[in-house]
């Protein structure tokens, strides 16, 4: 099994800070891509940002020069670092990984349980 845990969530004022995190443990062979979706309410799941094996980076373009993902890849674990917040980036942030299990490298999405980030203005 593999579990991923979110941490970091919470209220902060507009034009503030706040850094969330995402750590997977279980049975995990490699990891291909780490990556951080958002969910407003009445809105579909959206992209944040992604950050693959390689090192290719890819924000959605409301979070570009604010945002910044960044992974520990000795604990498995992926940040996403929010500067400049405002109201509109109020969401439940859910943590995605696509990942192997064993050395047959089959692709598999793991989500974590979300974490609310609320943003006053």
């Amino acid at each position: 099994q593999v579990q991923l845990v979110e941490s970091g969530g919470g209220l902060v004022q507009a034009v503030g800070s706040l850094r969330i995190s995402c750590t997977a443990s279980g049975s995990i062979f490699s990891i291909v891509v780490m990556g951080w979706y958002r969910q407003a309410p009445g809105k579909q799941r959206e992209l944040v940002a992604s950050i693959t094996s390689g090192g290719s980076i890819n924000y959605a373009d409301s979070v570009k020069g604010r945002f910044t993902i960044s992974t520990d890849n000795a604990k498995n674990t992926v940040y996403l670092q929010m500067n400049g917040l405002k109201p509109e980036d109020t969401a439940v942030y859910y943590c995605k990984m696509v990942l192997h299990r064993s050395a047959l490298r089959i692709s598999s999405d793991y989500w974590g349980q979300g974490t609310q980030v609320t943003v006053a203005s």
